[in-house]
């Protein structure tokens, strides 16, 4: 995909609201996954076409880099929120790239009101933060993804490794 066509995909939040709505009045069922998507990989690939199967539009809300830091720690994200949303953007199963930058993606989902909120098999349905969120406008929450045995930590760590620990 072009980097123009993966452009074409993020969208600030009023805008992500419209397309939603009209999406929806469509008919459509729209899914929101969620999270940092430093240094993507397959299992981030994996997730995000799991969400998709389950509906027929993705919205991927991806956390701006203060609140990747927030949850990341020092020295994250490795890369800033705009690359990582492009390369979320880039891929097939994903449909809109939405930045946000709260610690939570509650506000985003309240706006937003998907069908569906997609997490990653480290969570369980009854640990995802948002469920209550997502409950309170009459969606469901969803696990995706295969077992979670990739993780963008791990290949900091081996790069890290690599280099001497620099």
């Amino acid at each position: 995909m072009s980097q123009a066509r993966a452009a074409e995909k993020l969208a600030p939040r009023g805008m992500a609201r419209a397309r939603v709505a009209a999406w929806r009045a469509a008919g459509e069922r729209v899914v929101l996954a969620n999270g940092v998507f430093d240094l993507l990989h397959v299992g981030h690939a994996r997730y995000l076409g799991a969400a998709r199967a389950l509906g027929t539009r993705l919205v991927v809300a991806v956390n701006g880099d203060r609140s990747a830091a927030a949850h990341k720690g020092a020295g994250r994200p490795v890369m800033g929120a705009r690359d990582r949303a492009l390369l979320v953007a880039a891929l097939g199963a994903v449909d809109l790239v939405v930045l946000f930058d709260e610690p939570t993606v509650d506000a985003l989902l309240a706006e937003l009101t998907p069908a569906v909120h997609a997490k990653g098999t480290d969570y369980r349905p009854d640990t995802v933060p948002e469920r209550a969120t997502v409950a309170s406008f009459g969606g469901v929450t969803a696990i995706a993804g295969d077992p979670k045995e990739h993780a963008s930590r791990e290949i900091v760590e081996r790069v890290r490794r690599l280099h001497g620990g620099a």
